[in-house]
């Protein structure tokens, strides 16, 4: 016992201080992409025919949805004015498909859940994790949540491991036809009021796999989304900052909320 105590004293408090203080993220991570169409020159399309998920469409101003986006910046580098560039802003989630498109007007993030639901689910939060055939490169940035580090279980949200004992799914992967019938009873066998996160771009859009007839193009062709996480996979905190602010968990005079958009494009 003495050289437990001991040893927690060495190791000291390995949990990270968010949501209270802004993360400190590495300097390589690829997050809220920023645009300035006026960079561009008249006819290019370089960046959307470089996208290999047609993320990117181009009607007088460069728009990018962010579930399909991989993330990859291959639109970065394809770009001869440097009209792209992705910034270490973490946050991502919306609560509908349509706010995922990034222009220069903005980008509107996920709204906490409605007063009769928040009421339900606000201080205690049971999901049920779907891998519908997801690379497991989402499952992991998900089930790291669980570790010291990020300790999910503070904020009242925990994984269970039946539908039945759950209060919402949340789904990573495509949605490939062999699991269709399970998600569907996955869904089913929760019971309602009930909700449904998307994370990743496979359980957005297909990801990679878009258009392949061996998959659904994400989880909102088989139920219905409450919560949409992007990211090709999406950084932990990416997840926790959606789950978050879907459960208005986010002290509203923290400096986490201050932007972190400050990565100019180049040029």
């Amino acid at each position: 016992m003495i050289r437990n105590i001991l040893e927690r004293v060495r190791q000291k408090h390995r949990t990270i201080p968010y949501p209270m203080e802004l993360p400190v993220l590495p300097a390589r991570l690829r997050g809220l992409p920023v645009v300035d169409s006026s960079r561009c020159e008249k006819g290019c399309r370089a960046c959307a025919e470089a996208c290999p998920t047609d993320a990117i469409s181009i009607n007088g101003k460069i728009a990018i949805d962010l579930g399909r986006c991989l993330f990859c910046t291959d639109c970065v580098d394809a770009c001869p004015q440097g009209a792209i560039a992705y910034t270490g802003d973490h946050r991502l989630a919306t609560r509908s498909r349509a706010d995922l498109i990034r222009t220069e007007e903005g980008y509107r993030l996920a709204e906490k859940l409605d007063a009769r639901l928040l009421s339900l689910f606000g201080r205690s939060l049971k999901l049920r994790q779907v891998s519908a055939a997801g690379c497991n490169g989402c499952e992991a940035d998900t089930n790291v949540l669980n570790t010291v580090v990020f300790d999910l279980g503070r904020f009242g949200i925990q994984f269970v491991a039946s539908p039945r004992h759950a209060d919402g799914l949340l789904i990573t992967g495509p949605v490939s036809k062999n699991m269709e019938l399970a998600l569907k009873k996955t869904y089913d066998a929760t019971p309602a009021p009930k909700i449904v996160i998307a994370v990743g771009a496979c359980a957005i859009s297909g990801g990679p796999y878009i258009g392949h007839a061996e998959q659904l193009n994400g989880a909102a062709s088989v139920v219905p989304v409450d919560l949409f996480i992007p990211g090709c996979p999406p950084h932990p905190l990416t997840i926790l900052d959606g789950l978050l602010r879907f459960l208005d968990k986010l002290p509203t005079n923290r400096s986490v909320e201050a932007s972190t958009e400050a990565a100019p494009i180049k040029g």
